[in-house]
């Protein structure tokens, strides 16, 4: 059997060759010593972050729920306000009428 080497492309299997020789450089790097620091304080980092996000979240949510209780409190007094100036009003006119009729 005789093989055909001008069907094999040169360019296209150097590049595939060094195609896997970075794969198999890059795995060893990422499951590396160093990188398991790396990937340890990123994630640390992300965990800080996430904490202080969530602070703030809680923080805005406490204010939130302030802000809605003064706003109920707010319309309570007004709804008692207007119903004490109406049922005045509505005496007045009573009394007004009771004098008219006699």
């Amino acid at each position: 059997m005789k093989l055909n080497l001008k069907k094999i492309d040169g360019k296209k299997t150097g590049i595939f060759a060094a195609g896997v020789l970075f794969g198999t450089a890059g795995i060893k790097i990422l499951s590396s010593r160093d990188a398991r620091k790396v990937y340890t304080y990123c994630t640390a980092a992300v965990l800080r972050a996430k904490e202080c996000v969530m602070k703030t979240a809680t923080n805005i949510q406490e204010n939130a729920e302030d802000i809605y209780v003064e706003a109920q409190q707010i319309n309570e007094d007004r709804a008692a306000k207007y119903d004490e100036e109406y049922s005045a009003e509505a005496k007045v006119e009573e009394v007004s009428e009771e004098a008219a009729g006699e």
